[in-house]
């Protein structure tokens, strides 16, 4: 049956290009297959923004209700700066290898300020934090869920990033650093919202 009308002809978002199964890298060059290890990685970051965006939401939600504990007042804006760097990371994994001359520190390569300053609050954030001394079980209030979820997606984005090391796909030497930093921020981030909320975190092993 032949179509008489294009009802995407105008669409900015379907454009037909992926059909095949490939997508398109940053800065262009050869598009690569949509299973391809590069896009796996960097869609799995794109998991990690969306599962963050739940913890963000609740959070927010909670404020709107006047109901947020004071100790989580400045963690939706902090959950949101974790989610732009995502995407430069996302960027960074993304990028044609041939246009990696193109890649700009803070933007769309990860910069060793970004480490720093993740690094500096997960430091501050410790040192408010009681540190649970076994593994626990998420699940105690939904912003914790929410960051444990995001917290398992980043570490598959790390696996799945030191995968591209051997083949020389990973630009900068501040990216595995970084993810690996920010699942350790938000585990501690996860203890936090638990805290606020006076619930002690659920141990792996039962008593």
């Amino acid at each position: 049956m032949t179509r008489t009308t294009d009802p995407l002809e105008h669409s900015a978002v379907a454009t037909r290009r992926g059909d095949d199964g490939s997508t398109a890298l940053l800065f262009g060059g050869p598009r690569i297959a949509k299973d391809d290890p590069r896009a796996e990685a960097y869609g799995t970051i794109d998991e990690a923004v969306a599962a963050f965006g739940l913890a963000r939401a609740e959070l927010l939600g909670r404020a709107a209700a006047g109901t947020l504990p004071q100790s989580l007042a400045g963690m939706a804006d902090l959950v949101l700066r974790l989610q732009r760097e995502l995407f430069v990371v996302g960027a960074e994994l993304a990028a044609d290898p041939a246009a990696w001359d193109r890649l700009r520190d803070g933007e769309t390569r990860v910069s060793i300020e970004m480490l720093d300053a993740l690094e500096v609050t997960l430091a501050g954030l410790e040192a408010r934090v009681r540190m649970p001394h076994e593994f626990v079980v998420p699940g105690e209030t939904h912003v914790s869920a929410a960051l444990e979820l995001t917290r398992t997606i980043l570490r598959r984005a790390e696996r799945r990033a030191v995968g591209l090391g051997p083949s020389g796909l990973i630009p900068g030497e501040y990216l595995l650093p970084y993810l690996n930093r920010l699942s350790d921020l938000v585990w501690v981030l996860a203890r936090a919202a638990e805290q606020a909320e006076l619930r002690p975190s659920t141990p792996s092993r039962a008593r």
